[in-house]
């Protein structure tokens, strides 16, 4: 194992304007101190934060005037506020969010979408990282590189200028999936009915808390069990949802950050694949984990060019736990998974729906004294011509996290190759130190010129990349056991 002399830390400096909310009540009281302000006072104190924060965003005075539109309704009746008291109003309800104030790490890579311009043997990438900042809210920010025929990466510098996706209108539901979505709540059969009964193919959310509002007080006496129900609902309905970034903006600049009840608290571990449609097109998608602060949720994003991306829950008994990894293309005709439901154990799933996962079956258990605790895979399988490669972390004494590796055939990946009995990569000395000590893990990895090309992360905090050969590393998994 290889591993290359590149670091990439965390840069608190990367920030993004949040709006800022302090609740009516407070901001009512801080409207109304700037409403009356005399108009020379409200200029002075505008030029004053315009100096001092507008080289830091494209264009500052859009993000006052979306985040005063979120207050607007607040102004006292009748007063007229002029432009520059509507960007100044917004600068109160704008704060500064540094994405990677904790870390930068759990990247996975992939081939990026245009290859145009590009000598041979070297190959364009996008990576992805799991940025962690305040309250240890994570995002997915992106770096572009090309990897050389050495197997050498060099990344684009990291983006000024960071933008957060747009949602693209209100979300348009299907019926036939949220159906089975709704089996999951065990809701009294009266109301479960008639909430389907009174929805279309394509609902938004909308259209959906309408019918709730009107059939939970027919149907459920207690106001708290109304509420409770009702929230878990539109949980389900919140959770799909499409984001879109402007033309010009660069891949750098764009972050997903959690938009939805379902992820407040973070958007974790991205694995991105490419994957091969059988008549030949390619679409990217990624598993992650959604986090509530409370429950986790598994869920799907897609994309063919990273710049609209659609978001999906994923569900079934074996949608379950975090580390889900799509495997790059379908198998026998039918979609493939990989899964940890019991968070030990490494299951995989087949599907005819992309979205729906019931038979998780049992793959690996923890087999060696390095990864005794549990076992998971780091990314989605790579295809080989020996069968598919799954790179796998493991945990074992001191919770030390180290890189495995396994083979499966290609037909049937139930049936496994062969296995490394020695980690394929553990954390070394100056990797110890961390947020969270002695771990190295990878969301994803991906072949280049006879290479596996491994990026990792560095203890929780910062992310690194190794690579191997690849045929050194089919020998040594199709080794006989000693």
């Amino acid at each position: 194992m290889t591993r290359k002399n590149i670091r990439i830390n965390p840069d608190f400096k990367r920030v993004i304007p949040r709006f800022f909310n302090s609740g009516n009540e407070r901001s009512v009281q801080i409207i109304n101190k700037v409403v009356d302000m005399p108009e020379n006072v409200v200029c002075d104190v505008l030029n004053g934060v315009l100096k001092e924060f507008s080289c830091r965003y494209k264009d500052i005075h859009k993000v006052f005037e979306n985040h005063y539109s979120r207050i607007s309704h607040l102004v006292p009746p009748g007063v007229i506020v002029t432009k520059d008291r509507q960007h100044l109003l917004g600068a109160y309800f704008t704060m500064e969010y540094s994405l990677e104030a904790a870390a930068l790490f759990n990247p996975s890579v992939v081939e990026a979408p245009d290859q145009s311009g590009i000598p041979p043997g070297h190959k364009r990438v996008i990576v992805s990282f799991r940025a962690t900042g305040e309250s240890h809210i994570s995002s997915i920010v992106f770096r572009e590189g090309i990897i050389d025929k050495d197997c050498n990466i060099t990344l684009d510098d990291p983006a000024h200028f960071l933008t957060e996706g747009k949602l693209t209108g209100e979300k348009r539901n299907d019926k036939e999936h949220f159906a089975r979505q709704l089996n999951q709540l065990r809701l009294p059969e009266d109301l479960h009915v008639g909430i389907l009964h009174q929805l279309t193919d394509e609902f938004t959310y909308s259209e959906i808390d309408i019918i709730l509002r009107n059939s939970l007080r027919g149907i459920v006496q207690d106001p708290g069990d109304q509420q409770s129900m009702k929230q878990h609902v539109l949980e389900l309905v919140d959770a799909s949802y499409e984001l879109h970034f402007p033309d010009h903006t660069t891949l750098g600049e764009r972050v997903i950050f959690p938009v939805t009840y379902t992820e407040k608290n973070g958007i974790e571990d991205a694995r991105f694949v490419k994957f091969t449609e059988e008549e030949g097109s390619c679409t990217y998608y990624a598993t992650y984990t959604a986090y509530d602060g409370s429950f986790i949720l598994p869920k799907l994003i897609k994309t063919c060019d990273f710049q609209h991306f659609e978001i999906h829950p994923l569900y079934g008994k074996g949608a379950v736990n975090k580390n889900l990894a799509l495997f790059p293309k379908k198998i026998n005709g039918k979609y493939a998974m990989l899964s940890r439901i019991d968070g030990v154990n490494n299951y995989i799933m087949f599907s005819d729906d992309l979205y729906d996962w019931e038979e998780p079956q049992l793959l690996q258990k923890p087999k060696f004294p390095w990864e005794f605790v549990q076992i998971g895979n780091a990314g989605s399988p790579l295809e080989t011509e020996k069968g598919w490669l799954i790179i796998s972390h493991g945990v074992g004494p001191m919770r030390k996290y180290c890189l495995g590796a396994a083979l499966f055939d290609l037909e049937d990946p139930t049936k496994e190759l062969g296995r490394l009995q020695y980690p394929l990569l553990m954390p070394k000395e100056d990797e110890r130190d961390g947020y969270v000590p002695n771990v190295v893990y990878s969301c994803g990895a991906m072949i280049h010129e006879g290479q596996v090309f491994i990026p990792y992360a560095v203890s929780d905090y910062a992310s690194s990349f190794a690579s191997i050969p690849l045929d050194k590393l089919l020998k040594a998994l199709l080794k006989p056991a000693q």
